[in-house]
């Protein structure tokens, strides 16, 4: 069963984000809290954790705007 990593909404009015950087890369292992990719909001950027342990599988580009909640990766 996979996991799916979606952008999360990080504060209140956040519409969209940009894929800055994956830290791991596609097809490593995973644990669970561990920095994954960095974020670009409005006002700053931000490491997202790992939602699970597992093989990442990156689904999303670096550099392009995606909306919230948008897949971008999946942890199996």
């Amino acid at each position: 069963m996979s996991v799916e990593v979606k952008i999360p909404q990080i504060g209140f009015a956040m519409q969209e984000g940009t894929l800055v950087e994956w830290l791991v890369s596609d097809g490593t292992h995973v644990e669970k809290d561990t920095a994954l990719y960095t974020l670009e909001l409005d006002k700053a950027v931000q490491e997202v954790p790992a939602p699970a342990t597992g093989t990442l599988r990156v689904h999303a580009a670096v550099g392009q705007v995606y909306p919230v909640g948008a897949l971008i990766a999946e942890i199996e």
